[in-house]
């Protein structure tokens, strides 16, 4: 009866704790779970290299506003005075109010007032000055396209394209933040069922003591469940501190808003069931990869802004080609209040036209502008199939990881089937402890396997996500 009440005890917390490898003994008991959403939420809100992530946004915004201040109205004045021995040599005033638009043309307002002695006969206005208005165009080159317009166009290009970028950035450090709460996660199931096999030696070891004191096992046995435990022990200890080191590694990505770094305290525990919810924690539930439009990959856009910035450079390039045929046209009067006292009697036209005969500057520019063309269109024909076949690829490894996953947890359930017929056999006299730390130590490495696995199909979801861009994309 002893034996038999011995033998009903041992089973029971064998079984018991094979089947609970995940609850926690050397935390407190109270543990807090942190989800993979959670921790991807306070990455996405704090981590500094988010935050600088977000000053390429600034930096675009500056460029564009550099870009627009080459439209910006000027106002200009110029005055010369010479005098020497009393003599009034000259004293000349001009001023003048331009306003640039979007094509080639330019409005002018100007005044000028000059006088002295030795006054160029050109630069005679009335006593009162001379008012002006006019326009100064711009009749091949420049006119459709110039600079200034090359400028803007594409510094709203560049704004646009550094917020894909930016996604990009956010993306891939919480890609990597994901790979690191994922071995978090397998460090912590680890270390749970070496904590697990650890208590099932200690368990049968004083179970083996008692009977081997009622005479029932020899002292040989106490002997080997003894080093049993001491392995058990080595390899939680191995486990635990792998883990230390794991959850020393997550804190690095946790942070509070004033940029203090947190320390993840010791009952803090990832979330075991992460597989349930990990579609909407890397928000891509609902995603159709046989329907995924590629073209608005945050890559292809950040690629196509670029092109069509290359395109705008290219224009330019090619408008250089023309000549340089500038006209300008001033009406003058001496009493501006009245519109009109201009009439095309008092009047300045200019003509300028500039040419040169080979080109082979502008024929130099404008083919590097081409080549340079041709080679984003490269990129984003070899970038468009490479996203392409890595998003195949990772789709068959993560079916393969799911089948072995359900392969691996087959084995395991068989494996403890197989411990605990051996143990059985055991205390009824018909096998040996040699045989029970056999099967278990097989039952060990199915669940560590079936932990790599799971890790491996996490990895692998994180990695199709970060290569779809979706990681950084808020929800």
């Amino acid at each position: 009866m002893k034996r038999l009440i011995l033998i009903t005890i041992l089973l029971l917390g064998s079984i018991i704790r094979a089947q609970e490898p995940n609850q926690p003994t050397n935390q407190t008991l109270n543990p807090e779970t942190l989800s993979l959403s959670e921790y991807l939420g306070y990455v996405k809100s704090f981590h500094p290299v988010v935050k600088q992530a977000n000053l390429v946004i600034n930096e675009g915004e500056a460029k564009l506003l550099k870009a627009r201040g080459a439209f910006d109205p000027k106002l200009e004045v110029d005055m010369d005075r010479k005098e020497f021995k009393s003599t009034e040599y000259y004293d000349k005033l001009n001023a003048a109010f331009k306003i640039p638009t979007w094509y080639g043309v330019e409005f002018r307002a100007k005044y000028e007032e000059n006088s002295g002695a030795f006054l160029n006969p050109e630069s005679t206005v009335p006593e009162d000055g001379l008012y002006s208005v006019g326009v100064s165009v711009s009749l091949a080159q420049g006119l459709l396209t110039n600079r200034r317009m090359a400028m803007l166009k594409q510094a709203r290009l560049f704004n646009k394209q550094v917020e894909a970028d930016r996604q990009l950035m956010v993306n891939d450090i919480l890609f990597e933040a994901a790979q690191t709460y994922f071995n978090w996660l397998k460090t912590y199931n680890d270390r749970e069922v070496y904590d697990s096999f650890l208590y099932n030696a200690e368990f049968r070891l004083e179970g083996i003591k008692k009977s081997h004191e009622a005479g029932e096992f020899p002292a040989i046995d106490t002997l080997e469940a003894g080093i049993i435990v001491q392995t058990r022990k080595l390899a939680y200890e191995n486990a635990r501190m792998t883990h230390v080191k794991a959850s020393l590694e997550l804190a690095t990505f946790l942070w509070l808003d004033d940029n203090t770094p947190v320390e993840l305290q010791d009952n803090v525990i990832p979330d075991t069931n992460t597989l349930v919810g990990i579609d909407e924690a890397l928000n891509t539930s609902g995603i159709n990869l046989e329907m995924l439009d590629l073209e608005d990959h945050p890559k292809l856009r950040s690629l196509g802004y670029k092109y069509e910035g290359l395109m705008v450079e290219k224009r330019l390039r090619a408008n250089n080609l023309l000549p340089r045929i500038d006209l300008e046209y001033n009406l003058y009067s001496e009493t501006p209040g009245y519109i009109d006292s201009y009439n095309t009697s008092n009047y300045m036209a200019g003509l300028n036209v500039n040419f040169p005969l080979f080109l082979r500057k502008e024929r130099g520019d404008l083919k590097l502008a081409k080549a340079k063309v041709q080679s984003a269109e490269f990129e984003i024909a070899a970038t468009r199939v490479n996203l392409r076949n890595k998003i195949d690829a990772i789709s068959q490894e993560m079916e393969s990881y799911l089948l072995q996953n359900a392969i691996t947890e087959d084995m395991v359930r068989d494996y403890e089937t197989l411990l605990r017929a051996e143990e059985r056999k055991f205390f009824l006299g018909e096998s040996l402890l040699f045989l029970i730390n056999s099967r278990e130590s097989k039952l060990i490495e199915a669940k560590l396997k079936a932990n790599e696995i799971e890790n491996k199909y996490f990895n692998s979801k994180a990695r199709l996500f970060n290569t779809l861009g979706y990681l950084g994309v808020s929800s």
